[in-house]
């Protein structure tokens, strides 16, 4: 009906879905662990050209196990990108150390290198190296891993790739898990493809996968009874949420293309509006969400007013990311800033992406967004 309302980002599921689950509890394997597991694991590895893959219950488990795995802890500080969402920090201070909130460059709402960069040479001057770098790929598009990758190594710092919304993606002809000592994905319910919650860690590195494979266990040592030498995590994905995953690994391809169709049509419509910007075009985008950025100096209404108008016609969009060093929680964290995510998160705006939008529903939301920037 034309008047359903149209959500962000809802996941993209049906008859091969469907198949999977079914195909998966007829084969008995309804415990965590089993051959849907396995398979959706190599298919990871394979499609972040790593040699392993471990599938968990969360992005930010993931994220968690990596790090716990590289000693980060107490005393420690991480640098990591202040514009994401808190599970990209919330893990450093489980393990007690500190987050220091890095900025983001203006063309791609990325990570800054020159920031890391910067900030890394001066530490070293004074010994006081990071424990590692979380670099989170924003909105589906690649932090330049090529430069992030030089800089890091060359002070002996980990490099940790938040690739929770770049699935799909590429660097410099590499897809986005490829890259960093570890990188972690995100299956929640709104990224380009689901397991309705569930994660994964993708590494070249076997002792590192080995660990998180055991920490998410429960760390349970290789006995018949039940034996533990140090503290676990109940962290793993399960055999029956592994079948959705292979079946939408499957339409990956074509969900990337969709939601690029999407963000196209975007661009087509709000092309030569005064006020309206996008980040600059990359072709390694996996279409993840599209945002605009609204000036009002310019002419346009503010991005909560298009907001909040779009939302009493049944259409949900969200701000940007609001900053971490804007949040209560953080701060009081360290932060390099230069007013790059400042601007983003006052001006930016998430339209409807979700590959399983129809023309009808995209030619709805492009009109009703046209009627409220002209006022």
């Amino acid at each position: 009906m034309a008047d359903d309302p149209i959500l962000l980002s809802p996941p993209d599921v049906g008859v091969d879905e469907e198949a999977a689950v079914l195909r998966a509890l007829r084969s008995g394997w309804v415990a965590p662990a089993g051959p849907e597991l396995d398979a959706f694991e190599a298919e990871l590895a394979a499609l972040g050209e790593r040699d392993h893959a471990v599938a968990m219950s969360s992005g930010t488990a993931a994220l968690h196990l990596v790090l716990h795995h590289l000693g980060v802890g107490s005393g420690d500080e991480v640098l990591v990108s202040t514009l994401t969402f808190v599970a990209s920090v919330n893990p450093i201070r489980y393990l007690g150390a500190t987050p220091v909130l890095v900025d983001a460059e203006p063309r791609g709402w990325n990570l800054d290198v020159d920031l890391v960069a910067d900030e890394l040479e001066r530490r070293a001057a004074t010994g006081r190296l990071p424990a590692a770098v979380v670099a989170v790929d924003l909105y589906g598009r690649c932090c330049d891993h090529t430069r992030l990758t030089e800089v890091c190594a060359r002070w002996h710092v980990p490099l940790v790739v938040d690739a929770a919304e770049s699935v799909g993606a590429t660097h410099a002809g590499r897809p986005s898990g490829s890259f960093g000592v570890a990188a972690v994905h995100s299956f929640n319910g709104n990224k380009i493809i689901t397991t309705s919650g569930g994660g994964a860690v993708v590494t070249d590195d076997a002792a590192l996968a080995a660990r998180v494979r055991h920490l998410a266990t429960q760390a349970r040592e290789p006995a018949a009874h039940y034996e533990h030498a140090e503290v676990g995590f109940n962290y793993r994905l399960s055999n029956v949420l592994a079948a959705i995953g292979r079946a939408q690994l499957a339409g990956l391809e074509a969900k990337v293309a969709r939601r690029r169709t999407i963000a196209a049509a975007y661009a087509t419509a709000l092309a030569g509006i005064d006020g309206v910007g996008f980040p600059d075009d990359d072709p390694g985008w996996n279409g993840w969400l599209t945002c605009v950025l609204l000036d009002p100096a310019a002419g346009v209404p503010d991005r909560e007013a298009v907001r909040l108008a779009l939302a009493a016609e049944g259409i949900e969009c969200r701000p940007a990311w609001k900053p971490m060093h804007r949040q209560p929680l953080y701060a009081d964290a360290p932060a390099l800033l230069t007013g790059v995510a400042d601007r983003v998160f006052d001006q930016g705006l998430c339209l409807p992406s979700g590959s399983a939008l129809t023309d009808a529903q995209l030619d709805r939301v492009i009109a009703a967004l046209l009627r409220v920037l002209a006022g």
